[in-house]
């Protein structure tokens, strides 16, 4: 048995707009149709012997990453929470730790495949046979990362020189190259010796440890000492947020791989895509007789090898090429195709600007549901509040707003101060500035109802939290 462990980190910022730092593109639909990137990646180990996935994620993606696992049928995911970001070194030796501590004593050494949560791999079959040859390899005690064969002389990948031969697809690295220029990849791409470096591997998790105490002890120290402090949330496990954060931040190939001599490489051709930009989403996407992909509510005239997203409203276009239109509820985003890695330049600017567009969407997920911001103004707030069944918001108060709730769909259970009551379609109640309140759905089917908020002031740092089946503070 595998132990699938996915990491689901970083924020994506190359596709802004879609991709936020609350919501990133791991979590987001873009090639899978009804599933996210992160619910592909757990999808394709269907058919595998494989343990139930364990998930790294940042400490504010915890409840979305935990909804995604819920809805794909991993309900019970353990989910390791990072207090900040360390790079995937310290991710993986989070889960190393944690699989060493739990195999029985004697056991042989728990095999992890890594993968990124954010990755598209079209050839499910593929893939799977290239981890079954991958495992005889660790087993022996290789540390094996998976290479994917190149069709193209990128520039934006870094490649693995093979070496000598080990077996079916199978090689011993030669040596890690960084992302060359476009000279040196055309000559990558023509001696056939050298393939792309994705960023997936498998190997045992003691090896792992092994490794890493020999060329970089302070990072396992560190994630030691982190790991040694944790509290079960939920399905979360948190670690001791002040020894991460000491933690030195490296990748797994600059702090083991490019640095072991018991490296390996399995050769994979199985249509791979990290989706690192709108252009390379654009590469893989279905497109029409003239080179475009279209999603949403689009209209387009003499326009080619464009990709369009229209989340919201219409989208319309004429006479243009070789762009990329991503229009959100919140923002729009039109670019060059050429030029689309310096979309993160733009990120960098909203937040210079003191904005909040890099953030969140209109949209904004909670454990209990979905808001959406519809309207707003220099007082009121407009919202339009979908309850899941059996869930419920905290127990709370607020110091400076008053919230009026009209109930569109399904019925609220309503706490308003010492008062709990029903609350039907088509009715509504008023909450006073100052009043613990709180809101359940106690039914079977999605609540919604409209929050007219009212006030000097509108944040929703304006709530303090009695009592929460979430955990929050």
């Amino acid at each position: 048995m595998i132990h699938p462990v996915i990491m689901a980190g970083g924020t994506g910022s190359r596709l802004w707009p879609m991709s936020r730092q609350l919501n990133p593109k791991q979590f987001l639909k873009l090639t899978n149709g009804p599933l996210s990137m992160l619910q592909a990646t757990v999808a394709r180990l269907e058919g595998m012997d494989a343990a139930n996935p364990l998930l790294i994620c940042n400490e504010e993606h915890r409840f979305l990453a935990a909804e995604q696992m819920r809805q794909s049928g991993h309900e019970d995911t353990r989910i390791i929470l990072e207090p900040c970001g360390r790079n995937t070194a310290p991710a993986i030796a989070l889960a190393a730790l944690q699989l060493t501590e739990a195999a029985e004593s004697g056991a042989d050494d728990p095999l992890m495949l890594v993968l990124a949560a954010d990755h598209l791999i079209k050839d499910v079959t593929a893939f799977q046979e290239g981890v079954k040859k991958a495992i005889p390899l660790a087993r022996e005690g290789k540390l094996v990362t998976f290479g994917i064969v190149p069709n193209h002389p990128e520039t934006g990948y870094g490649y693995i020189h093979r070496g000598t031969e080990l077996g079916p697809d199978s090689y011993l690295v030669d040596k890690f190259v960084e992302k060359p220029d476009q000279a040196t990849a055309n000559g990558y791409l023509d001696s056939g010796e050298y393939l792309w470096n994705s960023g997936m591997f498998l190997f045992g998790a003691r090896q792992y440890l092994e490794e890493l105490e020999a060329h970089r002890p302070d990072i396992l120290a560190a994630c030691r000492a982190a790991i040694a402090d944790t509290a079960d949330d939920l399905h979360f496990t948190r670690i001791n947020a002040e020894r991460f954060a000491e933690c030195p931040s490296d990748s797994v190939d600059y702090a083991v791989m490019e640095k072991t001599d018991k490296a390996a490489v399995v050769s994979l051709d199985a249509g791979w895509s990290d989706i690192g930009s709108w252009s390379a989403l654009w590469e893989v996407s279905d497109k029409d007789a003239d080179g475009n992909s279209l999603t949403g509510d689009v209209i387009t005239h003499n326009t080619a090898n464009t990709l369009i997203r229209a989340d919201s409203r219409l989208v319309a276009t004429v006479g243009v090429d070789n762009l990329v239109v991503i229009e959100t509820k919140d923002a729009l985003l039109v670019a060059h195709k050429d030029s689309v890695q310096d979309v993160k330049t733009v990120v960098e600017r909203i937040k210079t600007d003191g904005r909040h567009e890099h953030m969140n969407h209109r949209e904004v997920y909670r454990p209990w549901g979905v808001y959406d911001s519809i309207d707003n103004g220099a007082r009121y707030q407009v919202k339009r509040i979908t309850v899941k069944p059996g869930a419920k918001l905290s127990v709370q108060m607020h110091h400076h707003r008053a919230e009026h709730w009209i109930v569109v769909s399904g019925t609220a259970r309503v706490t308003n101060g010492e008062k709990t009551y029903l609350v039907t379609e088509n009715q509504s109640t008023y909450i006073p500035v100052g009043q613990v309140h709180s809101l359940e759905n106690p039914g079977v089917i999605d609540l919604e109802l409209i929050e007219v908020q009212s006030g000097s002031y509108l944040g929703e740092d304006d709530i303090v939290r009695y009592e929460d089946r979430y955990g929050r503070k």
